[in-house]
């Protein structure tokens, strides 16, 4: 059945696939980007579909917009990016959402909001499961995302209650792919990127800390199955590759790939960045009979030709 459906952030890496998906899936499918991270790029090949459109707008201002299903993506992401406007980050994080949940509770309209990882801060528990309440600094240079995304699951879980908003929340972990920004600072983008020109590779502390690296794909379809569970189905539930590799590994796959002549530079692990990150996924093949599927050897394959096709074009 067509639906109405908002995507918030858009024109950003998520947002963007998300509407591919959306618009494949048959719906009507309006993108609200202010920008600050999105690239027009990411959405130009939908432009000429008619049952896409783009609104350019700040969700931290209010806006009213009469919608079946809303997906919350808008946030700046990559370190590099929030701790450039903290204050911005936390006022998307949590003014934005409450805009996006009083338009899901005046329309009766389900709202997904995408959470993150990153609430587990740098967890002492080992792999990461939704009962784990995390081990976050509240005042340090990751604060403004990690708190705020903090809030955002206590505000759509209160306004659930208080207002009978249909709510849901996804935990998403470490994710790749097309339409990444070259230059948004995440590891991935990163590490293929100074590859690919050559250059020295920087990693941070030695090298050991792990993460999970998730291919869009899998995300997106872990998103949609979300989105599409019962109205009981609220989380939080955990979106990510449970296969765990340390920074290193990643970075010498990258190498392989990419025959690069680029050596391996190690740098000062940054303030409060997350030793450990794998999650625990037997909620999301129990309720969503989800799971990726894409390993991280074929999620690179499919990313290093995206990252060339940027790099020629900044040429």
């Amino acid at each position: 059945m067509k639906k109405r459906v908002l995507v918030t952030g858009g024109a950003g890496f998520l947002g963007s696939n998300l509407c591919k998906r959306l618009l494949e899936d048959g719906h009507y499918v309006i993108a609200v980007d202010n920008l600050y991270t999105g690239r027009i790029e990411n959405i130009q090949p939908f432009f000429s579909n008619p049952d896409f459109e783009f609104v350019q707008h700040d969700i931290t201002e209010p806006m009213d917009i009469k919608v079946e299903e809303i997906y919350n993506a808008a946030c700046p992401a990559s370190p590099p990016h929030y701790q450039k406007s903290p204050t911005f980050t936390t006022k998307t994080c949590v003014q934005g959402l409450i805009h996006m949940l009083d338009i899901a509770t005046k329309y009766h309209a389900k709202i997904l909001q995408f959470s993150t990882s990153e609430v587990y801060g740098d967890p002492q528990i080992h792999p990461q499961p939704e009962q784990y309440r995390g081990y976050v600094n509240p005042i340090g240079i990751r604060s403004c995302y990690d708190e705020g995304k903090r809030c955002g699951e206590a505000l759509c879980f209160d306004y659930a209650r208080e207002f009978h908003t249909r709510v849901k929340v996804i935990r998403i972990f470490n994710t790749y792919g097309p339409n990444m920004d070259p230059k948004d600072g995440r590891v991935v983008s990163n590490l293929i990127m100074q590859a690919l020109k050559g250059e020295d590779i920087t990693i941070y502390g030695d090298g050991s800390q792990t993460r999970s690296f998730c291919y869009v794909d899998d995300l997106i379809e872990g998103i949609v199955r979300m989105m599409d569970s019962k109205d009981e189905i609220m989380g939080p539930v955990n979106l990510g590759n449970p296969g765990e590799f340390t920074i290193l590994e990643l970075a010498q796959r990258i190498i392989e790939k990419t025959n690069t002549i680029s050596k391996i530079q190690y740098c000062p692990l940054p303030a409060d960045d997350p030793l450990q990150r794998k999650p625990v996924i037997e909620k999301a093949k129990e309720l969503l009979s989800w799971e990726p599927q894409v390993s991280l050897d074929q999620g690179l394959d499919a990313t290093i030709p995206y990252f060339k096709r940027q790099l020629a074009a900044m040429a």
